[in-house]
């Protein structure tokens, strides 16, 4: 059981409205605890918000009964959020499996296999590299300046008839 005093500490008073604190339900410390309340805090899926009136209009001079609209509204609405919930009940732990393991590999791929071969390729392409930025800088980057130069006083002018 919890004192009467511990449990005031839990607690927020906003004029006379207790309301408890919940560390379960918002997490910013750790990026592994899921976040209950913002489920898209990066707005990643901002096209997503469609709602009935998105979809289906009718135009003033055209309208159906109201209990057939409000029937397709709330049919809409219905069928969108159950068969959401449906097809992620049965969908979400199999992807995100599946992407768990994939991004796992990719990862311990990156940093045991490709950047080691990455950094072996740079220390040992140390020379040719030089010598590369040599003959850029010396031939090519002067005769593009100069090209560049000459271009730089053409100018396009156009109308339309």
């Amino acid at each position: 059981m919890m004192r009467e005093d511990s449990l005031e500490e839990t607690q927020i008073k906003l004029d006379d409205v207790e309301i408890p604190l919940e560390d379960d339900v918002v997490s910013t410390q750790s990026d592994t605890r899921p976040l209950l309340n913002e489920r898209d805090p990066r707005g990643v899926n901002e096209c997503l918000k469609v709602s009935f009136e998105d979809v289906i209009a009718e135009p003033q001079s055209v309208r159906s009964t109201d209990k057939v609209w409000i029937c397709s509204h709330t049919l809409f609405e219905v069928s969108r959020v159950w068969l959401y919930r449906i097809f992620t009940t049965l969908l979400a732990v199999p992807v995100s499996l599946i992407s768990g393991i994939l991004f796992a590999i990719l990862t311990c791929l990156h940093i045991w296999l490709i950047m080691p071969c990455v950094q072996i390729l740079l220390l040992n392409t140390r020379c040719p590299r030089t010598l590369w930025n040599s003959v850029l800088e010396v031939f090519i980057s002067p005769l593009f300046r100069s090209i560049g130069k000459c271009c730089s006083a053409v100018g396009i002018h156009l109308t339309r008839k």
